[in-house]
């Protein structure tokens, strides 16, 4: 697996546990790496997963009004842990990181969806974050 796809993996894990908790991002972040072993911690993927992580927590409340506004008859709320962290992570490489094509985020999403969640979350996610990517593109 890509170093870049195992970061999205784990930002995924980690977005969801300040979801349920509500806790610290910082403290869930240096928490997370503390239960990783030394394989699954390159310098690398620490980087590109705190550049994410940190991100997608940052811009959250911009990313969620987003994500409500194209998700017709769906409350961010009501919709899934899983998949309503996919697509925040997914909008936040969109709105916010200018070195990952639109195509690449959208894929990653929706990989992430089909992996994670249930059989249909693929194309929700896909719907959402395509959307989102017309509008930027305008």
């Amino acid at each position: 697996m890509r170093k870049r796809t195992k970061a999205r993996e784990y930002v995924l894990q980690m977005l969801y546990q300040v979801d349920i908790t509500r806790g610290g991002w910082q403290e869930i972040f240096e928490n997370f790496w503390e239960s990783k072993d030394d394989e699954d911690s390159s310098e690398e993927l620490k980087d590109f997963s705190a550049q994410l992580f940190k991100g997608t927590v940052e811009h959250s409340q911009e990313i969620d009004k987003k994500i409500s506004l194209y998700a017709a008859n769906w409350q961010l709320e009501r919709m899934a842990f899983v998949d309503r962290n996919i697509m925040r992570l997914g909008c936040f490489e969109l709105l916010f990181r200018e070195d990952i094509p639109p195509k690449v985020a959208i894929n990653e999403a929706v990989e992430l969806a089909k992996k994670y969640s249930g059989s249909e979350s693929g194309k929700f996610v896909n719907a959402i974050l395509d959307k989102i990517k017309i509008e930027k593109e305008k």
